[in-house]
């Protein structure tokens, strides 16, 4: 492994790869060269942050180069603002390709001065038949494909038609350009697969240059190639593109070498998948047109946009896809080891505040008039470095709807007629009237405390089981808690071919709950940090939301941690 210096240990089969790569000398003087080629036709999801970070970190790992390339040869699904946003989403994960970012569009003349030398060496032809035709001549997987009747044309006459497609004589659809490989080929993407076809359509970056643009299979080795990559990875359903790679690489080498030096090498890993969720890029697209959710980064979408809108942190995101791991075997990764690495990060970096989502007012009969008593609580349990605050405590405070139960059942220690409770940071209070409105619904409880219970100057020797968290009326700040859910209601949400999968969208994934009472503090909170509100998950301000001056927060997720509770078992 002389001259390769490896920064940082990987546990995956493509490191090992790539260690025993070096140490055989395949690479020759080269260094280990990854990249990441995606599509600007939408946003990414957390299926590509793993291959972001995978591509990223084996190029760190051994003090290689890592590129970020573009793949944009459709004109029509592709924006400027889908680019922006790939490189918004890939600088927020932490991964740097410095200087090199490409787009395939910056090698359109050299692609096209390649396939004129497949069509000059006899290995490619310009094809009439349409889509459907080429379809039905493929064959299938037990029986061969016919050949074109166009195929054994000249390359002279090829060369005519392939430029006369490029200066736009020709409909889209009518012509396209073939490799010519094949058609008995075992492999059905060897059998003359098309390598251009003609698209009358204006590209975000060459507008009007081109009308014929390369297709994928073709595209994608051939900018490897160009770009020196040694490791190609990509998901586990091209493999059966390999050899197709392989072909063009070679030729590229072989036809090209002035400017194709190194045959890069293409390997395979399994896509993401992730429970409560769907993955695919069309779906995703049709939640987002079809106005189920509101946007492309609402934080019900398993977007990196989205969730970086709801309050996951790139380490979480980091922490996941390690522990999720990489395989050659489809696999579908839980939702709960997503939502429990944040809650591990969060857990000891969060301060603790109070807020009450779904508030009753508590009315204190014998607490001293006027009087407003701070009560000291801590910013992070068993963090003495994180400090503490002063919260406000009056004869007036909310408490959580459902911390009050007319009725309770067996360990239910929350509030109760006749009841007590302690009151997180203060007092014990006993529950003495309830009143409601008339329709039956609590407006507001009546209560006694006792002295001497106070919060670390207890004196009472009441023995309380359940503690409550509260906020003062009088000081409460009013904000916005968004309370995000599962976006759909099953595991699998494709689980039923024949069921549209949008009838499994959760009608419950977002309550919004407006003019929520919370304690004083939050006022000083600071866009883009997140908090534990007692009880109720861990929240991110939203610095981008507010309504009426009243910040936003979004519910990462809950306090319960099912993950956690599975390993433990396990």
């Amino acid at each position: 492994m002389s001259g390769h210096k490896k920064t940082e240990e990987m546990t995956n089969f493509i490191y090992t790869m790539i260690k025993e790569d070096l140490e055989r000398g395949a690479l020759g003087d080269k260094c280990v060269h990854t990249r990441f080629p995606p599509e600007p036709n939408g946003y990414l999801h957390i299926g590509h942050a793993r291959a972001i970070l995978l591509n990223y970190k084996l190029a760190k790992a051994f003090d290689g180069k890592f590129n970020l390339r573009f793949d944009d040869t459709n004109p029509i699904k592709e924006e400027q603002a889908f680019v922006d946003s790939i490189m918004e989403d890939i600088r927020w994960l932490g991964a740097d390709w410095g200087e090199r970012l490409f787009f395939s569009s910056d090698y359109f003349d050299i692609k096209y001065q390649f396939a004129v030398r497949l069509v000059e060496a006899g290995l490619a032809y310009v094809c009439d038949l349409s889509q459907e035709e080429i379809r039905s001549y493929r064959g299938t997987l037990t029986e061969a494909g016919t050949e074109s009747p166009y195929r054994n044309r000249s390359s002279e006459e090829n060369l005519d038609l392939f430029e006369r497609m490029r200066k736009g004589e020709f409909a889209d659809g009518s012509r396209v350009l073939r490799a010519k490989i094949d058609m008995a080929s075992g492999n059905l993407n060897m059998r003359d697969p098309v390598i251009y076809r003609i698209l009358h359509a204006s590209h975000h970056r060459t507008g009007d240059q081109w009308c014929i643009y390369p297709m994928y299979d073709f595209d994608h080795p051939f900018s490897d190639a160009l770009e020196g990559i040694t490791h190609s990875l990509c998901s586990i359903e091209y493999a059966d593109h390999r050899p197709l790679y392989d072909w063009i690489v070679e030729n590229a080498v072989n036809l090209f070498p002035e400017a194709v030096k190194y045959r890069s090498r293409q390997t395979e890993f399994a896509r993401m998948n992730l429970t409560y969720t769907v993955m695919s890029k069309r779906k995703l697209r049709r939640l987002v047109e079809e106005n189920h959710v509101d946007g492309w980064n609402d934080p019900r979408m398993p977007t990196i946009a989205g969730m970086r809108k709801r309050g996951y942190t790139p380490n979480s995101i980091a922490d996941f896809q390690e522990r999720s791991g990489v395989s050659r075997a489809d696999s579908t990764a839980e939702l709960a080891l997503l939502e429990h690495c944040i809650r591990e990060e969060l857990e000891t970096t969060a301060p603790r505040l109070m807020a009450v989502t779904d508030p009753i007012k508590v009315i204190i009969t014998n607490w001293p008039e006027a009087q407003t008593e701070m009560v000291g609580m801590e910013n992070i349990p068993g963090d003495e470095a994180a400090g503490s605050r002063q919260v406000p405590f009056s004869g007036e405070i909310y408490i959580e709807r459902d911390d009050f139960m007319e009725e309770p059942p067996k360990k239910f220690f929350r509030l109760a007629p006749d009841g007590e409770v302690r009151l997180k940071g203060a007092y014990v209070i006993r529950c003495d009237e309830v009143f409601k409105d008339e329709q039956g619904n609590i407006t507001k409880l009546h209560c006694t405390y006792d002295p001497q219970t106070r919060s670390g100057a207890d004196t009472s020797g009441k023995k309380v089981k359940g503690v409550i968290h509260w906020v003062s009326v009088e000081h409460a700040v009013r904000i916005t808690t968004n309370l995000y859910d599962n976006l759909f209601t099953i595991e699998n949400p494709e689980e039923e071919k024949d069921v549209d999968f949008t009838l499994n969208i959760n009608p419950d994934s977002l309550v919004v709950c407006k003019d929520v009472p919370a304690e004083p503090a939050v006022a000083e909170a600071t866009p883009g940090s997140r908090f534990q509100f007692l009880r109720k998950g861990y929240f991110y301000y939203d610095p981008d939301a507010s309504e009426d001056g009243k910040p936003f927060f979004n519910r990462i997720v809950k306090l319960k941690d099912t993950w956690a509770k599975v390993k433990k078992k396990g």
